[in-house]
């Protein structure tokens, strides 16, 4: 990777930087903003009194201006403190803790079937000729059109009820456990991912089988399967990667609806009830968490994308 490469990695580097700095402004300040009092999560569901308000806003900063609540919360999540759970009374970090590696776990696992399906799909329709082509774009409509709900309910009704195959409740306990429960969440997580990477793989390498130098490798008797691998898909990765690393930033605010619908407890079906009762400092924690993730995950495709593709990273300059 040469300097200026590297320059421009850098750059985007202090861009992402810059992101997580005003999403956490955002975060903070849109959560304070939503309908609902949290001292009264803090009283514990008793009706308090004007006394306990007084000491409830001094002790968690809530009787300061918005600005001081939000200097206290940041240092304290760059210090390693994330605070305590208005509802639960407990850490926040251990609430999320356990969720995160279902979360994590699930994420991972639907992404190793959009790679595969999405990718391969997408392949065979660019490379397998007009009926295949017709047969992988009806599959990807279907696969677009449906939500993620619908596709959780056919699943729960057809390999869980029916057929009895999978587990419809719960993460399980141990990996192979953990699989086993997931394989139905994921499934559904990554029916839409699957359909959409499978149209983008396919037009990235369409455009490069009419590519001109892919026409001159031809020529030049070098072997199909080579062309493919050095001249077709290396050259068609770029655009892969950039549509793949905005959907795995995505799994992670999608997985709620397949959390929520599998009774996996992950940090989706967390945040959703922790929004239900006003619990701030989970909300703030676990929204911060996946513009973390997003950025993160975006910013590995940058840096792979460089990597295969300098160039396009590279500043253009006027004619």
């Amino acid at each position: 990777m040469n300097a200026s490469v590297a320059r421009q990695l850098l750059g985007k580097l202090g861009g992402l930087l810059l992101t997580l700095f005003l999403s956490s402004i955002v975060i903070f300040s849109a959560v304070l903003l939503t309908p609902g009092d949290p001292v009264v999560a803090l009283a514990g569901g008793v009706r308090p009194t004007p006394e306990m308000i007084a000491a409830i806003k001094a002790e968690y900063h809530l009787d300061q201006p918005v600005w001081v609540q939000y200097f206290y919360w940041i240092t304290g999540v760059l210090s390693g403190d994330l605070g305590t759970s208005f509802v639960y009374k407990t850490p926040v970090a251990e609430l999320i803790a356990p969720r995160f590696g279902i979360t994590l776990l699930l994420v991972l696992y639907t992404l190793v079937l959009i790679a595969v399906f999405g990718i391969g799909s997408g392949i065979l329709a660019a490379t397998r000729g007009r009926r295949t082509d017709r047969a992988v774009l009806v599959a990807t409509s279907f696969g677009v059109a449906l939500p993620t709900f619908v596709v959780a309910i056919l699943l729960i009704w057809v390999f869980g009820r029916v057929l009895g195959w999978f587990p419809v409740y719960g993460a399980g306990e141990g990996f192979l456990d953990n699989l086993y429960h997931l394989t139905l969440p994921a499934i559904s997580l990554s029916v839409l991912y699957i359909a959409y990477l499978s149209r983008i793989t396919r037009g990235a390498v369409v455009g490069q089988l009419h590519s001109e130098h892919v026409d001159t490798a031809r020529v030049r008797g070098i072997p199909r399967a080579r062309i493919f691998r050095h001249h077709v898909f290396l050259n068609a990765s770029p655009q892969i990667l950039a549509i793949s690393g905005a959907t795995v930033a995505g799994l992670f605010a999608a997985s709620a609806i397949a959390e929520q619908a599998f009774g996996l407890g992950g940090l989706g079906s967390l945040l959703t009830e922790a929004a239900a009762r006003k619990d701030l400092p989970v909300v703030q924690v676990i929204s911060l968490l996946l513009v973390i993730l997003f950025v993160v995950f975006n910013a590995a495709a940058d840096i792979a994308i460089a990597v295969i593709d300098p160039d396009s990273v590279k500043p253009r300059r006027n004619a």
